[in-house]
């Protein structure tokens, strides 16, 4: 089948410069504890000295195993969501691609039989990048970002098309929750990745940031599909965002006002007065913390609700996914993965691009 057109412009669900998902509104209330409330209004960077290059997760609603190339409203609403924060410092180019559907996923978990083409949707994402860098990168330092099945796309992209490649030395960061990247016990590379290890200083490039959410008191259970992998003398790369060395962390959290997504309960009210939000997202500082965690052979990042009676916010954070009635726990705050630490990924990234750009002026004189 052939590769879309990454010339085109309608093949883009994100590109600098254009009314697109990428320049959604962003404005958050903050909600504090004594449930006082302000407004956050958001301005994407005028003249960023970076780029991002996002591939989004699982979302498509299309009915075959591999999406077409049309953005339908989930695609836009989790660009929205997950990506356009961070043009506060970076131009973000993110491609549409034939992923791996819904529908498609839902049928090979329950065994039935099903034609889906990861191969394919790597392609696309492979031939969109090489796009990128052969027209609009001109040398500029990149941050790769996903989620889900655009972590393990990129995951894949930086193993078999950028490692040991000159464009390796672009690179200023990974930034791939949602999927299990595999390390050797008590070492930062050496495993899926061979030459990218995990992030363990904001002012390290070229590394990488991986992580798998759950909630601290619902640890993955023994059937999870996070947190873990299959691989002897192996584990599940945890990097906490929020401080790399794995301490537990006040998150700086930008979560939607009206819940994570059609696969979760519908958000309460986020105060005891009941009032609406009117604005995108909320931010409610000191709310929640994470910080990476091992049970048995998960390693995982574990989120805490930090909820005290004297706090006027509510203490229930939607974000499980709701499946058949229950809810699914081997999945954890998968929907959560990025939004409980969005603040503090778009800021990582900042910093990393400047230590990147410090060493590029110093190997020039």
């Amino acid at each position: 089948m052939t590769t879309p057109d990454y010339t085109q412009p309608q093949n883009w669900l994100c590109r600098p410069g254009r009314a697109d998902p990428c320049s959604a509104d962003q404005s958050a209330t903050i909600v504090k504890a004594d449930g006082s409330r302000s407004l956050e209004r958001f301005t994407p960077a005028k003249d960023a000295r970076f780029d991002c290059f996002y591939v989004y997760p699982t979302v498509s609603m299309d009915r075959t195993p591999n999406s077409d190339m049309q953005a339908g409203p989930e695609e836009n609403s989790v660009a929205a969501f997950q990506a356009a924060r961070f043009t506060k410092h970076c131009r973000v180019f993110a491609p549409l691609y034939r992923q791996v559907t819904l529908s498609g996923l839902q049928a090979a978990l329950s065994g039935r039989p099903v034609a889906i083409d990861r191969a394919m949707a790597y392609r696309d994402v492979k031939a969109a990048w090489e796009e990128y860098l052969a027209y609009d990168n001109h040398g500029r330092g990149v941050v790769l970002i996903g989620h889900s099945q655009g972590s393990g796309v990129l995951k894949t992209l930086v193993a078999d098309a950028i490692e040991g490649t000159p464009v390796q030395k672009q690179i200023i960061s990974v930034l791939i929750p949602g999927t299990n990247v595999a390390v050797p016990v008590g070492k930062d590379v050496g495993g899926d990745l061979k030459s990218t290890p995990l992030c363990r200083k904001a002012s390290e490039t070229g590394c990488v940031v991986s992580y798998v959410t759950f909630r601290a008191d619902a640890p993955p259970p023994p059937n999870s599909r996070f947190g873990g992998v299959a691989q002897p003398g192996m584990t599940a790369a945890c990097v906490n965002p929020v401080a790399l060395r794995g301490k537990t962390t006040t998150a700086d959290a930008y979560l939607g006002a009206k819940g994570a997504g059609l696969s979760s309960a519908p958000q309460g009210p986020w105060s005891s007065d009941g009032a609406p939000v009117t604005t995108p997202f909320v931010k409610v500082p000191g709310l929640l913390s994470v910080a990476c965690t091992a049970s048995g052979k998960f390693s995982y990042l574990a989120m805490t609700v930090n909820a005290v009676s004297s706090d006027a916010r509510t203490d229930t954070i939607v974000g499980d996914i709701a499946f058949g009635g229950g809810i699914l726990k081997d999945w954890g705050l998968h929907l959560l993965d990025m939004p409980v630490v969005m603040g503090d990924l778009v800021e990582l990234s900042a910093v990393q691009a400047k230590a990147w750009l410090g060493k590029q002026g110093a190997a020039k004189q």
